[in-house]
């Protein structure tokens, strides 16, 4: 898949960036995992696996040259209550100091092209209702609200949008 550039930062695959796999783990592992006490060496050894050749999981990374700025990742199943959606697009973070900058949208695009380049038509995400909004407002369409427990909106972003 092509490296997206622009002027001031790049998103790459992380298998073409390896040196941020710890710092994704680590960023994941707060935003996500921390609170419900999985340890960070797990969600490390999980990230390793975005390393390996294969279609899915993969992720993604914006960096300016070796400052990370964010990333996001594509997964077969973000939630196990919907297994018959895929691929997804999850975890997308951005550094604070770097929010408001469309960093967030264009990860989350190219993440959506990514998984139309590997054949499927649909991608797939999963939100607080809180955050919904950001999603919807570049393109990705409610499908299902308040699911699992803790009320998630799943959207969807159909190739060609």
């Amino acid at each position: 898949m092509p490296r997206l550039q622009t002027q001031l930062y790049a998103i790459s695959d992380l298998r073409d960036q390896p040196d941020f796999c710890s710092t994704v783990a680590e960023r994941v592992w707060r935003a996500w995992w921390e609170e419900a006490g999985h340890p960070l060496e797990r969600v490390a050894e999980h990230m390793e696996e975005m390393l390996d050749d294969g279609t899915l999981p993969f992720g993604l990374v914006a960096h300016g040259g070796a400052k990370y700025l964010g990333s996001t990742l594509i997964i077969s199943c973000d939630l196990d209550d919907r297994p018959q959606y895929a691929p997804w697009v999850a975890a997308v973070w951005v550094e604070a100091e770097h929010r408001g900058q469309g960093i967030g949208r264009a990860l989350v695009r190219h993440a959506a092209e990514s998984a139309f380049s590997l054949g499927y038509d649909i991608a797939y995400l999963c939100a607080l209702p809180e955050k919904q909004s950001f999603y919807e407002a570049f393109g990705w369409h409610r499908l299902e609200e308040n699911v699992g427990p803790h009320g998630l909106t799943v959207l969807t972003f159909s190739r060609g949008v």
